[in-house]
């Protein structure tokens, strides 16, 4: 879980902090801070989720709702442009999913 992690924060940190500051949803620390956020939010609950009964279906259900999670909460933290965060969010996440079976 923890190498997981470690690779989620590598790939989404950066992706989160490039497309909320350069749409200037916020200031580039702030979109950094919220990108480690929302991850530190929703991993462990993944993980928690899929470790009794790991299956294909669980992992994409649980990835959908991870990415409405986290859209939600720059959604609050931002206060605008729903839209384009649920775009952001399911970029990161998509991102990250990708990396994970390519290198775990």
């Amino acid at each position: 879980m923890l190498t997981a992690l470690a690779l989620t924060l590598l790939v989404e940190v950066p992706l989160y902090t490039a497309a909320l500051a350069g749409t200037r949803l916020a200031e580039w620390r702030r979109a950094a801070t919220l990108g480690l956020f929302v991850n530190l939010l929703t991993h462990p609950v993944l993980w928690w989720y899929l470790a009794p009964r790991p299956s294909v279906t669980r992992f994409w259900a649980a990835e959908a709702v991870v990415v409405l999670v986290e859209a939600a909460v720059l959604a609050v933290a931002v206060r605008r442009d729903r839209t384009l965060l649920l775009v952001v969010s399911l970029g990161a996440n998509a991102c990250s999913v990708l990396m994970g079976l390519l290198l775990l």
